[in-house]
């Protein structure tokens, strides 16, 4: 089994908030949010393992700046440990007003995954291979 670079498996989605995304206020709902980081999680795992991926566990997430209906919401993932079936993956999720160009940090989280085989067992999957300092940490 070939190890693999973080960036090999890197990936970050982007969608537009509508109002079926929010509440009555324009607050996007805090579970659309997480719904897209476990997406963007799990789009890392597979392309990492090349294997079906499972949640295992999500740890606590603080919205630290809210998001309305019309932000472009970005959930950007990257693989930062391997075991031996699992792995553990961080995204940082991040809105853009569209009208003013403005970045705020969403919030961010840390999942567990494990990779499973055809038969739904736990399968060894590739270790990374940092490619910077940051990465190294």
């Amino acid at each position: 089994m070939k190890n693999k670079r973080v960036s090999e498996s890197r990936v970050e989605i982007a969608q537009i908030m509508y109002p079926e995304h929010a509440n009555p206020a324009g607050n996007v709902h805090g579970g659309h949010i997480l719904k897209l980081v476990d997406q963007a999680a799990a789009i890392a795992g597979a392309r990492h393992t090349h294997h079906n991926v499972v949640t295992a566990s999500v740890d606590r997430m603080d919205f630290i700046s809210p998001v309305y209906i019309g932000n472009l919401v970005f959930a950007k993932a990257s693989i930062n440990y391997t075991g031996r079936t699992s792995m553990e993956i961080g995204v940082r999720v991040e809105a853009e007003c569209l009208r003013t160009g403005i970045h705020t940090h969403v919030g961010s989280a840390y999942l567990t995954f494990v990779a499973l085989d055809d038969n739904d067992k736990p399968v060894e999957i590739p270790q990374i291979i940092p490619e910077s300092e940051e990465q190294k940490r």
